[in-house]
């Protein structure tokens, strides 16, 4: 199938367009202003989508939505397609852990590295301590191109062994100089970033958040309709837009009658999209206090954040490090183990609610809880090898 896929437009005056290629993977260069970066959304020939492109069936690898994405240059891994399992309560959970590398930036990078490949990209360069970088780099590699990733050295045993498994340049350089350093090595050596290059705001890649769309088809799918409620573990706003986008198509198109209320669910360590919204500006910058969820403690916001809250009419909430941790407890009860970050859309819904929807409710799991800090870093003290021991250890775990 062939993408649909027609230019770049600035989100901030979608009037205002610039060819699809190449990516302009800093903003758009018309709306941005001094004080704010304005990331670019893609357009298609929407009347020209297949009509039973909605009737096919399910399957791995991005190619199944190939017309309302851009090109896919670059070959993929079976990303999608991911479990939705429910809850005893009646919560939907999309298991997005299930993805190659186990978190949903698989959607992202399927599609972020395929237009490295058809721009004509040298490689590869991300700047990621978590899931980012070790998707990034997996694909980079499917590709044959080199990833540079900057990263801390003090990345999860699990995105370390990713890292040097692909064969990526890890790179650990003081903050401060990430983004310069990230620019340079586009202008010079001829990299396309798949993360943000900007300073006043999250801009990422402009083809990126178009691979999350295809989460919101699934759960179209699975469920026979729209959810009332969709919860997302929220930290630039990447995720959160492009799920938001996706079931505004699927209304545009005739599959569904209605878009579900987005909810953003952010750390309270951090929470620049909550603060962009309280004081309704398109970004905001805050300081982040220590939390275990690593992977969404941002500090700055970005404008996509903004308008999937606004246009859905959900909201952005924050949640504890101790809510995070007791959804993260409930998952793993129903077999499901992820990342502290990733049980932050379900400790919001737990937390906030809203509790009574019209309608499926979902919850969106991001990554393993193999991407924890601490996983891979805790021992079990050894037991007695006697029956008494044994016996005594089951009983009590047993009557818990």
């Amino acid at each position: 199938m062939t993408s649909l896929a027609l230019a770049q437009r600035s989100l901030a005056d979608p009037s205002v367009r610039h060819p699809l290629w190449p990516p302009l993977t800093r903003g758009c260069p018309v709306t941005s202003t001094d004080e704010v970066a304005y990331p670019l959304d893609i357009d298609y020939a929407y009347d020209d989508v297949p009509a039973d492109l909605f009737t096919r069936p399910a399957a791995h690898g991005l190619e199944r939505w190939a017309p309302l994405l851009p090109p896919l240059a670059a070959p993929g891994l079976g990303e999608g397609n991911t479990p939705l399992v429910r809850l005893p309560d009646g919560v939907w959970v999309k298991d997005e852990s299930r993805n190659p590398t186990w978190s949903h930036k698989d959607r992202l990078n399927r599609v972020a590295v395929s237009a490295a490949v058809a721009s004509g990209a040298r490689g590869i360069v991300v700047s990621s301590s978590g899931n980012h970088g070790a998707s990034a780099a997996a694909y980079a590699a499917r590709a044959g191109l080199p990833c540079a990733v900057f990263a801390s050295p003090d990345a999860p045993p699990a995105v370390a062994s990713h890292l040097r498994a692909y064969g990526a340049t890890v790179l650990t350089v003081p903050y401060a100089s990430v983004r310069p350093l990230m620019r340079r090595i586009v202008d010079e050596l001829g990299f396309q970033s798949v993360s943000s290059v900007t300073d006043t705001a999250h801009t990422g890649h402009p083809f990126g958040p178009e691979g999350y769309k295809t989460l919101a088809y699934e759960l179209a799918l699975d469920l026979g309709r729209a959810p009332a409620a969709v919860h997302l573990p929220t930290g630039y706003g990447e995720l959160l837009f492009g799920v938001a986008k996706g079931f505004q198509e699927l209304v545009r198109l005739g599959v569904t009658d209605s878009v579900p209320q987005v909810y953003a669910a952010e750390p309270a360590a951090a929470g620049a999209l909550t603060e962009a919204l309280r004081t309704g500006r398109p970004v905001a910058r805050v300081p982040v206090g220590p939390t275990a969820a690593y992977a969404i403690d941002c500090e700055i916001s970005g404008y996509r954040g903004v308008l999937a809250v606004s246009e859905t009419g959900g909201s952005a909430r924050t949640v504890t490090d101790a809510q995070m941790h007791a959804a993260q407890d409930e998952l793993a009860a129903q077999g499901i183990w992820c990342e502290t970050s990733s049980a932050a859309g379900l400790a919001a819904l737990r937390a906030h609610g809203p509790h009574e929807d019209e309608g499926p409710v979902v919850c969106v799991v991001t990554s393993s809880g193999y991407k924890d800090i601490a996983t891979a870093r805790q021992t079990y003290a050894p037991k007695a090898p006697d029956w008494p021991s044994i016996e005594a250890v089951l009983r009590g775990a047993g009557s818990e």
